[in-house]
């Protein structure tokens, strides 16, 4: 199989639960090569979500329509980033990186991670059900879903792997690549703006494509000097957090705008 087939199966099965590389022996290199198209999966996984809550909302009430649309986005992802927001907001609050580390490897979910998921989904809800049966709940989470899925390989090219144990998010910075970073930074933004600009948000200084912009970068920033400060580098729960971080922000930047 090609290298360019192989690349794209690994990035829907990365970050998707859609068994299409069952039968190809996938490893962290397709992976690595695949994080160029984690955009346009994370657009597809956004489209799902927002397209349901589209749908829905002329003919269910709002919330129930928004909750829907944030169930097919988890089971389609198999909660991957929730996952890592979870980890993390346990983790980053002991003393030393190792201790972080340990307490982010296990999976049972503290006080912490149980909160940052319950607020996660409050919040992806609430911004949903105020756009649910309208065309923006497709567009903005089709922008979101692609910005927010940049911050993987952006993070893997800037930072080491803090782990000593391999992870989901080793696949990303055993091989990193500013290029492979570039080039997913610039599908989110393409894409983020063939999203809005049916909706007339990509017009005017600043515009609310460009505040969808700035959220993304100040999170990623944001992110990334926290996680180098308390990990030393990342992991994949640092990249599932930040991804489910900025994905919520430009939601709730895109809804403001309105």
């Amino acid at each position: 199989m090609r290298r360019a087939a192989r690349a794209a199966l690994a990035a829907i099965t990365f970050l998707t639960v859609l068994p299409l590389g069952r039968k190809v022996a996938l490893d962290g290199t397709d992976v690595a090569r695949g994080s160029m198209l984690f955009p346009v999966v994370g657009a597809a996984i956004g489209a799902a979500s927002g397209g349901t809550v589209w749908l829905l909302g002329d003919h269910l009430p709002a919330l129930l329509a928004a909750v829907l649309g944030v169930a097919v986005g988890v089971a389609l992802t198999g909660a991957l980033h929730l996952d890592g927001l979870a980890d993390c907001a346990d983790g980053f609050g002991a003393r030393t990186p190792e201790d972080r580390l340990r307490v982010m490897r296990d999976h049972t979910n503290g006080t912490y991670g149980g909160a940052a998921l319950l607020l996660d989904l409050m919040i992806r809800v609430a911004a949903l059900s105020a756009v649910a049966g309208t065309r923006e709940a497709l567009a903005f989470t089709v922008a979101a879903g692609a910005l927010s899925r940049t911050a993987g390989p952006v993070l893997a090219a800037w930072l080491p792997y803090a782990s000593d144990r391999p992870g989901a998010g080793e696949a990303l910075n055993a091989h990193p690549s500013h290029s492979r970073a570039i080039a997913a930074g610039s599908l989110g933004v393409l894409i983020s703006f063939l999203a809005l600009a049916g909706l007339g948000m990509t017009d005017g200084t600043p515009a609310g494509w460009s505040a969808a912009m700035v959220a993304t970068i100040v999170v990623v920033q944001l992110v990334g000097l926290t996680a180098r400060a308390r990990l030393g580098g990342v992991t994949g729960d640092v990249m599932g957090a930040c991804s489910e971080l900025v994905e919520l922000a430009v939601l709730v930047v895109l809804v403001a705008w309105l």
